[in-house]
């Protein structure tokens, strides 16, 4: 089939395909273990984010239960994708960052900032005291500076601390990352932590149909979006016989696995409240299968975006909790109108959300901030 002929889906539809995709039609039972892995890890830069994410897509879900995976060392915080830190299982760790590491890499080029300032060092010598380093104990950003910079005089300990953490596979140790616990952001080598080296197989394939199954369908300027990668068109182009071909409204050209669900446009979708960075709503170039154009400015802040709400499947608005002296209010702010049915559903969910996150507040209150 030639990519004129492609059958065009509609935003619903294309909307319809990701929410089922990432569990947000309806609550599905599964192993929060599985669901990390089918969803190819969650963003959780903010610890809490990924609680919140799993919270809204698994039934009967237990924060305890990915508590205990990531204390046990069977879950990791990772920086993959994006660069961005991701919870996912150790398999995904040792599959996905090698194919990722380009990402990496590019921020050490010459013309970098952080290239020129390591200009003419030994790498290798570099990496290894890192690694050194991070193997005796975890440790924070700025004091893996603090340990670097006397062993390579006059060089920026910034510059030391970035090369290490991109060059090495590093995970974030606990207590950070588990549930209703603080704690340092603390680093060490992937495979000090769980005894799992990375693996040697840099290619694409796999990852690009784990995407598509997860956020699909999606174009190759999609995918090169959620991964941080650039130049994947040849990679599917060579999958491309196993592939379905679809165009959007736009006339862009979007891929997808044969046996992916794409349910009909029509298809219900209730209210969900996600986290801010929500796989669903970063996964993709072109994002109006989930924001409307016009609302994406709302969404933006400085280094990242603002926790959404989904109203028959699209960004709706948004939501935030304040805590004070056990007090703890869920104020969402509505940027469409809202109906007496959607209004009242949101508000069935905002309260249980708030009852999740907020266990042990005395109040417990939410709030519409259009004052309706």
């Amino acid at each position: 089939m030639t990519a004129d002929a492609a059958p065009i889906l509609s935003t619903r539809a294309l909307n319809r395909a990701l929410l089922a995709r990432q569990m947000l039609l309806k609550r599905v039972g599964m192993p929060a273990e599985t669901a990390i892995e089918h969803l190819v890890g969650l963003q959780s830069q903010v610890p809490a984010n990924s609680y919140t994410a799993l919270w809204s897509r698994l039934e009967g879900f237990r924060p305890e239960d990915v508590s205990e995976l990531t204390a046990s060392r069977k879950l990791v915080r990772i920086a993959l994708m994006r660069g961005t830190l991701h919870l996912v299982t150790v398999a995904d760790a040792v599959a996905l960052r090698p194919v990722v590491q380009r990402v990496f890499e590019h921020t050490m080029t010459p013309g970098s900032a952080y290239g020129r300032a390591l200009a003419g060092i030994d790498m290798a010598e570099l990496i290894a005291a890192g690694e050194r380093l991070l193997r005796e104990k975890p440790l924070t950003n700025k004091e893996l500076e603090a340990e670097l910079a006397p062993q390579f005089p006059g060089r920026n300990g910034h510059a030391l601390s970035h090369a290490v953490r991109a060059l090495l596979p590093l995970v974030q140790v606990t207590p950070r990352g588990l549930w209703q616990q603080g704690g340092l952001a603390m680093s060490t080598t992937l495979d000090s932590w769980t005894g799992r080296t990375i693996s040697a197989d840099e290619t694409p394939n796999t990852m690009i149909r784990r995407y598509l199954a997860a956020f699909g369908p999606a174009s190759v300027a999609d995918l090169q979006a959620w991964s941080g990668l650039t130049r994947l068109g040849d990679a599917v182009a060579g999958l491309r016989q196993e592939l379905l071909e679809f165009r959007d409204e736009g006339g862009r050209v979007l891929f997808d696995l044969p046996d992916a669900p794409r349910p009909p446009e029509d298809t219900p979708a209730p209210p969900r409240l996600l986290p801010d960075y929500d796989n669903v709503v970063l996964g993709h170039a072109e994002r109006s299968r989930i924001v409307h154009d016009d609302h994406r400015d709302h969404f933006k802040k400085e280094n990242g975006m603002i926790p959404a709400f989904l109203i028959d499947g699209f960004a709706g608005g948004s939501w935030r909790i304040d805590r004070e002296r056990g007090r703890a209010t869920l104020t969402i702010t509505p940027l469409i109108r809202l109906n007496s049915r959607d209004r009242q559903a949101l508000l069935r969910e905002a309260e249980a959300l708030l009852a999740f996150q907020e266990p042990n507040a005395r109040m417990r209150e939410v709030v519409f901030a259009d004052g309706a």
